[in-house]
């Protein structure tokens, strides 16, 4: 994506990818991890897979941005091929100031946009997931540790996002109280069971809007009331609409 925001705010939400951003004017303010950021222009961002993070901008002029997405196999690949031992790199801040690397970043972002053949394309992928491994992670860091309780709820969620659970349900498929499920699992996703069940539900649907399904339909096979539901949700999560964001995946 490269945007232009000035009053749109951004739902909490995360991705299941990592995401690579870089400020290209004004500033973005949001919250990640437990604490408030803010992205000036030439900052970089680096969220991990499932970082609950927010967002908007820190003042009326708003804030230009382009952010790319990559998933974690292929970060791991680029990982291995380059020889960094070591686990998956995890960002210990999600604000950087390293002016290689949001070199790097626009790089990229230009080449997956642009005219670039696919070896060119790769090439700038390795070089910076490479930069960034190498300037920005914390290697080896010791994964996030579920809890049974979240593990088994995360699980329920996963195996059927159309499911209509209630609190009830979960909480006892999960062998917990609903009270004690709620406090864990916000301390391990940084959002309630609903929110993460809504998520689900918005990736589903973004993929059948990859795939040529209507944005009507869409909404019908992943839960959402109608369609202007599902416009209404996809823009408070990913800043456009379903309708544009299918166009652009074509």
């Amino acid at each position: 994506m490269h945007a232009h925001f000035e009053r749109h705010v951004y739902h909490r939400h995360s991705h299941e990818a990592y995401s690579f951003g870089v400020t290209e004017a004004g500033a973005q303010a949001f919250r990640c991890r437990g604490g408030a950021h803010t992205s000036a222009a030439g900052m970089v961002m680096a969220f991990n897979p499932d970082d609950p993070h927010d967002g908007q901008a820190a003042d009326a002029l708003g804030f230009t941005y382009r952010i790319v997405h990559l998933g974690p196999e292929l970060v791991g690949d680029v990982l291995v091929d380059a020889r960094i031992t070591g686990g998956a790199p995890l960002f210990a801040s999600p604000v950087v100031t390293d002016p290689v690397l949001a070199a790097s970043l626009r790089d990229l972002h230009a080449g997956l946009l642009g005219h670039a053949s696919a070896l060119r394309r790769d090439e700038l992928t390795t070089r910076a997931v490479t930069a960034l491994a190498r300037r920005a992670a914390r290697l080896s860091e010791p994964g996030r540790q579920l809890d049974g309780v979240v593990a088994r709820a995360r699980e329920i969620l996963h195996d059927d996002p159309l499911a209509d659970v209630t609190a009830d349900d979960l909480a006892k498929a999960a062998g917990s109280s609903r009270f004690a499920l709620y406090r864990a699992f916000r301390r391990a996703y940084g959002m309630a069971p609903s929110d993460y069940q809504r998520q689900l539900r918005l990736r589903e649907a973004r993929r059948l809007l990859r795939a040529g399904t209507s944005p009507a339909d869409a909404a019908a096979r992943t839960g959402f009331a109608d369609q202007s539901h599902l416009h209404r949700w996809f823009v408070r999560y990913y800043g456009l609409t379903p309708g544009k964001y299918a166009s652009g995946a074509q």
